[in-house]
């Protein structure tokens, strides 16, 4: 297992980069990881940092909307990102996190965390310095916006909120995990509202961003389309 270092780049040209933004469900994820092998790029989710927080505050015991002490948590975590078989690790205090921090009750409080504007100004610099030669592919809700504004290429991933739903059904149900289609949607409905609406970096496209629906497009379609930009983009 070999750690992820997140170093900036020495060279006066900034690494270019890729941002990914979108609602929960959208694929972005996905589309993200599979972006990032197919051109050697580092990949940063940035979710993972906020559903990291969401855990250590969870496992603290701490008050979620205590905004002083989740942006503490945040600003001292203990964490490193390892890869192994081609397949991303978030360790948390020396442990392997990546499953717990999927789970439904850590996904909502990190939309809840992520919300703070104390929370998201303790991560801010962290993102940036996974910016590193060759490139870097970072998804999130404001990569495009607030973390890298000067990436030469940015994509808004969105889907209907049923489809993103049933997206999120299917794979819980893959998992054998027992979930309501109807309350996975009220689950997102709320989730988008509240990031839409949040005083911090709202989810919102950045007025440069290709805005792409995936709702009735699969994997293999939405890629080539990133795809596409990255090459008309980047040299």
């Amino acid at each position: 297992m070999t750690d992820m270092t997140t170093n900036t780049s020495t060279s006066t040209v900034p690494a270019p980069v890729v941002t990914i933004d979108g609602p929960s469900g959208s694929g972005k994820g996905t589309i993200a990881k599979l972006l990032a092998d197919k051109l050697g790029f580092s990949l940063l989710d940035s979710g993972a940092l906020y559903r990291l927080t969401a855990l250590a505050a969870l496992n603290a015991g701490a008050d979620l909307e205590d905004e002083s002490a989740v942006a503490s948590i945040a600003a001292n975590l203990d964490i490193r990102f390892a890869i192994a078989g081609g397949e991303v690790s978030a360790v948390l205090a020396g442990e392997d996190v990546s499953r717990d921090i999927r789970m439904e009750r850590v996904s909502m409080a990190a939309s809840k965390v992520a919300a703070l504007p104390a929370v998201r100004d303790a991560l801010l610099q962290r993102q940036r310095d996974f910016r590193a030669l060759p490139g870097l592919v970072a998804d999130g809700r404001d990569m495009g916006t607030t973390v890298f504004p000067d990436a030469p290429v940015k994509v808004f991933l969105t889907a209907s909120a049923e489809e993103r739903a049933r997206r999120r059904f299917d794979q819980l149900q893959g998992r054998g995990v027992s979930v309501s289609l109807r309350d996975l949607l009220e689950d997102i409905r709320a989730r988008d509202d509240r990031d839409m609406n949040r005083a911090a970096s709202p989810l919102a496209p950045a007025e440069d961003a290709v805005v792409l629906d995936s709702t009735d497009i699969d994997i293999d379609g939405v890629l080539q389309k990133v795809l596409e930009l990255v090459q008309k983009n980047i040299s």
